[in-house]
């Protein structure tokens, strides 16, 4: 029975308690967090994933489990890793670490994080979930024969749309590390490269060309939207966030030299049902969609009954509305991935690998990320296969990260 131990019990923490109830051999051991470990912990016991027990520090915690998982803020994950890391070596016998997308908020920490767990040797699990979404997975096992014979893909389209974070720190650049890019960014990037990527070959297999960026704030720099931002505490006057991204990058297999595109849509301006992940690839005489707003099932709510509805995210993630004709997913857990990047993480620290996806893979998709940002600054196609431009971004923190968004949104 591997014990799993999460630092962090907020949204993200719950979504991956709910995970672990579809995962044998597992136990949620432990708990620890500023806020909600008590609830995180009683959840867990009522739905029978052990005797998950609350501790007051990381390295008491690290000490009683076999898996540290970072489920906290952008802005103390490279904090809470460095503790772990001091865990492990006052004795605690890790397995493995896991970490939330994003690995960190430039390449400067990224670089610290890596650096950190190559120094205890403990495997580590990069959780990008969107790689994990069953019907990503399905239909490329499907089309494997039409790959064989006709090529592999060679055009992707990703999307991630809601109408906004939950928490306050996700709006404000300076903590979150940069506006929609950062937040969900990784996810489409990571999970369009993935469909690009050849059967049987690593995530990491095809050599990244050039990437170009587009960022702007469309909804939330304007008025009513901008002033409920200030009621959370943030200021989009003074430290603005893009709301919206629009970035291309071009991929290379350097075994065959085929080049690929992959697309990636991001914004927090999706007025509609919920949480949107569109995904499309485009091969040589095959394609495949992915749409998680598309369901089997559907409920509605009149306007005499909404009354009654005090959380419309009953439904579905992300959701904005409590009435009307609403969408319905069973399993979102399962829908969105998590369920399979815990079966991988899981089966990996047990053979005493890292997972699919490691910090390695994290430290690449958070470069994509700052090149995405960089190109929007410099206002030009950035060449990723030039020395100069990935010497510069090993050290380059986004303006909007800076809390200098006006200058270029």
């Amino acid at each position: 029975m591997l014990k799993i131990g999460m630092v962090g019990a907020g949204f993200v923490a719950e979504f991956h308690r709910k995970s672990l109830e579809s995962i044998r051999g597992i136990e949620l051991a432990g708990v620890c967090a500023l806020k909600g470990a008590e609830e995180l912990a009683e959840r867990a016991r009522n739905a029978g994933l052990g005797d998950t027990k609350v501790y007051k520090s990381i390295e008491e915690m690290c000490k009683a489990v076999d898996v540290a998982c970072i489920f906290v803020p952008n802005f103390v994950r490279l904090t809470i890793l460095k503790e772990i890391i001091d865990a492990v070596k006052n004795g605690a016998e890790l397995k493995g670490i896991v970490c939330e997308k994003p690995l960190a908020r430039n390449m400067a920490e990224a670089d610290e994080m890596l650096k950190l767990v190559n120094s205890v040797g403990v495997k580590t699990a990069y959780f990008e979930n969107q790689i994990h979404m069953p019907s990503v997975t399905n239909a490329r096992t499907q089309l494997k024969a039409c790959e064989k014979s006709m090529g592999s893909v060679h055009l992707t389209r990703s999307a991630e749309e809601h109408g906004g974070p939950h928490e306050p720190w996700f709006w404000d650049p300076t903590r979150q590390g940069g506006g929609v890019w950062c937040d969900m960014g990784c996810h489409s990037i990571a999970v369009g490269m993935y469909m690009l990527t050849p059967s049987g070959k690593a995530p990491d297999h095809l050599k990244p060309l050039w990437i170009s960026g587009n960022m702007a704030l469309l909804k939330w720099g304007k008025e009513p939207w901008k002033s409920q931002l200030k009621e959370k505490g943030v200021d989009y006057d003074v430290t603005p966030a893009e709301d919206y991204a629009l970035v291309t990058a071009m991929f290379e297999d350097p075994e065959t030299g085929v080049k690929g595109v992959a697309q990636a849509t991001d914004s927090w301006m999706y007025d509609a049902p919920g949480l949107r992940l569109l995904m499309e690839a485009f091969g040589p005489g095959y394609s495949y969609t992915v749409n998680s707003l598309d369901s089997p099932a559907g409920i509605f709510i009149s306007d005499a009954a909404a009354d009654a509805i005090a959380d419309s995210e009953l439904a579905l993630e992300k959701a904005q509305a409590t009435r009307g004709a609403l969408v319905l997913q069973p399993n979102e857990p399962d829908l969105y991935g998590y369920v399979g990047e815990w079966k991988d993480a899981i089966a990996a620290f047990e053979k005493g690998e890292d997972a699919l996806l490691n910090f390695e893979y994290g430290r690449m998709i958070t470069m994509l990320i700052m090149a995405g940002y960089m190109s929007h600054e410099k206002g030009k196609v950035l060449d990723l296969t030039d020395p100069k431009v990935m010497e510069e971004l090993k050290t380059y923190v986004p303006k909007i990260q800076q809390g200098k968004g006006s200058e270029i949104l």
